[in-house]
């Protein structure tokens, strides 16, 4: 992919320069996000994955903020560049769609991405670029700028909550039921209807479509709502 990213921090006087890149740095420090979490990333454990001296990493950044800064962009540049073609419509709502559907994938795929996306935006161009992106469709619309910075932000936030949530390791009751996961949510359901129905009708009546659902059907239906509620107020001609 072309370079996003800013120019690596210049070494202090006197640093010998590794043989290992910037490009090479992130790579193996998306890797180990990937593999094992935020809390696998060390310095320490990049290095060994390099090949090299943890003190090698500075020529590159500065901390270990700046480095999960820095791999958030790079997995944010790559993204850019694979839904380049998503905005191309006729639909700006559509295209939002698939824009935000592309971009939970990413996070659901990586669930350690959402929580550090446009954390700095200094360090996070792409990051800027991927929020104007969303933008410049919303733009298209007979909306306010006002109705336009809320939507784009609901949408982002929308994306990124579901996404983490999803992210979180099963319940230990799960783990402990040794059930499968439709068996555990059939059982889940079998509690809402013992509930007590004055009480709680609303659970007695979905508590069927509980039992079956799926998480990431319930997260494109919300999603939906949202951009239909975008297209309520462009119809509206962008006043409040």
């Amino acid at each position: 992919m072309s370079e996003r990213t800013d120019a690596p921090a210049r070494p202090a006087r006197g640093r010998r320069r590794m043989a290992h890149s910037l490009e090479a740095v992130l790579a193996e420090a998306i890797a180990l996000l990937d593999e094992a979490g935020e809390s696998a990333l060390t310095f320490r454990a990049l290095a060994a994955r390099l090949g090299g001296g943890a003190a090698s990493i500075y020529w590159y950044v500065s901390n270990r903020d700046e480095l999960i800064d820095r791999a958030t962009d790079e997995v944010m540049g790559r993204l850019l560049d694979d839904t380049a073609d998503l905005t191309d419509g006729p639909d700006p709502v559509a295209n939002l769609r698939d824009l935000s559907l592309a971009l939970f994938e990413e996070m659901r795929r990586r669930p350690w991405f959402g929580s550090y996306m446009l954390r700095n935006t200094g360090q996070q161009p792409n990051s800027m670029l991927m929020f104007d992106r969303i933008g410049q469709q919303l733009m298209r619309l007979d909306l306010t700028p006002k109705q336009q910075f809320h939507a784009a932000s609901s949408l982002v936030s929308y994306i990124v909550g579901v996404a983490m949530d999803m992210a979180q390791p099963p319940p230990k009751e799960f783990l402990d039921s040794g059930m499968q996961p439709a068996e555990f949510l059939a059982s889940y359901a079998d509690r809402w209807r013992a509930l007590d129905p004055v009480d709680h009708p609303f659970a007695h009546h979905v508590a069927d479509e509980f039992a079956v659902h799926d998480d990431e059907d319930v997260f494109r239906s919300g999603l939906d709502l949202l951009l239909a509620g975008v297209q309520v107020q462009a119809r509206g001609h962008g006043r409040d």
